[in-house]
């Protein structure tokens, strides 16, 4: 095996391959990359058997070749080596290693066969369809934030996706919850997805593929089966394990009677909560919400670090308080995702969840638990 390639284009296949193997694992082939140089190009797999990606970039092959070596070293070499620069990499039979050298560097590595290399075995994906990289961008961003991270709750610990219908329209929904907060953003079901199952889809498999949307700008092949899930881009293909569970009936926790509605500045107020959250105490991390006669107060207090209080006009035009609790880095989290200059907060009392989103925004809503303060 010998080819050359370009350290930029080189490296940026590594970073994706070199987070998904397993770094602490008892066979070490798992900890490697798959190096394939064919005539067409150089093909890169990594894998820690749940989960597997397959990415294609350009290379000068001058003898094919395959053989495995670690993907966090040589991310770690490629990385270091001067931009601009050209790599070389070869097999030596002689001693097995795979030289990499260009201008007045050089390593040889140590390898394991590509034989030894696990098979990666899809079975069939029976339901098939297309997402816009922009729609599909918005169905991730837009709710892993909630995700879970307990162990114990491991069915919360990913993306819901699945279809329903709402108002005599299909449509594909993401869903993400940790029970304090919950995200759900809407977008058209798109053709091929009618009839697929519900699944989740796990925390690694989010993080990695969102990675891979950063370098496409077209769009996003999905299959499907009820136990495994695979994304076609460009020039990659991830692969990956659904969890196997079935998620809460989560749209309990949307409230339905809350009628009292304030309408606020976006940015203005995501900017409060972050100033009047920094006296909050970092296990509580609470922070007091007031709305009345089109004003809302911002209050929060710790006996180490003090009290701060900031006010707001709002359009709230409701003679009755309201007084609500929430945790302020839930509630930062949310505000953040408002891309628009107003939002409204939905209120019922000072004891029920809260619904927040953007004033003209049909596709993501966010639910809040409230919390004593």
């Amino acid at each position: 095996m010998k080819f050359t390639i370009d350290r930029s284009v080189f490296l940026k296949a590594l970073s994706h391959g070199q987070s998904v193997v397993e770094r602490r694992t008892t066979v070490p082939i798992l900890s490697n990359v798959l190096l394939n140089a064919t005539p067409m190009g150089l093909s890169m797999i990594t894998t820690d058997t749940d989960l597997a990606l397959i990415e294609t970039v350009p290379a000068t092959v001058t003898e094919p070749g395959a053989t495995t070596v670690s993907a966090q070293m040589l991310f770690d070499i490629v990385r270091k080596l001067p931009e601009g620069s050209t790599v070389e990499l070869a097999l030596l039979p002689e001693t097995g290693q795979l030289n990499l050298k260009g201008g007045r560097f050089r390593f040889n590595l140590s390898c394991l066969s590509a034989e030894d290399f696990p098979q990666l075995t899809q079975g069939e994906l029976p339901y098939h369809f297309t997402l816009p990289i922009g729609v599909f961008k918005k169905l991730l961003d837009r709710a892993k934030f909630a995700m879970s991270t307990e162990e114990t709750r491991y069915y919360l610990n990913g993306i819901h996706l699945h279809t329903m219908e709402r108002d005599g329209q299909k449509i594909l929904r993401s869903v993400a919850t940790d029970a304090h907060r919950l995200a759900y953003i809407e977008v058209p079901l798109p053709q091929g997805a009618e009839d697929m199952p519900g699944i989740i889809i796990g925390r690694k498999t989010i993080t990695e593929v969102r990675k891979l949307v950063d370098d496409t700008t077209s769009e996003v092949t999905i299959a499907l089966s009820p136990t495994r899930i695979e994304f076609a881009f460009e020039n990659a293909v991830l692969s990956s394990r659904l969890i196997d569970a079935t998620y809460p009936e989560y749209e309990k926790a949307i409230p339905i009677g809350n009628d009292k509605i304030a309408i606020i500045d976006a940015k203005a107020f995501a900017a409060a909560v972050d100033r009047v959250a920094t006296v909050s105490n970092d296990k509580i991390r609470s922070i007091k919400v007031n709305l009345h006669n089109n004003m809302l107060t911002l209050s929060a207090a710790s006996h180490d670090l003090g009290d701060a209080v900031e006010e707001i006009t709002v359009d709230f035009p409701h003679d009755a308080p309201i007084e609500i609790g929430f945790n302020a880095r839930y509630l930062l989290d949310i505000a953040q995702q408002i891309d628009e200059d107003e939002a409204q907060v939905v209120l019922a009392n000072g004891d029920a969840p809260a619904i927040i989103k953007g004033m003209l925004d049909k596709e993501a809503t966010y639910v809040l638990m409230p919390m004593r303060v």
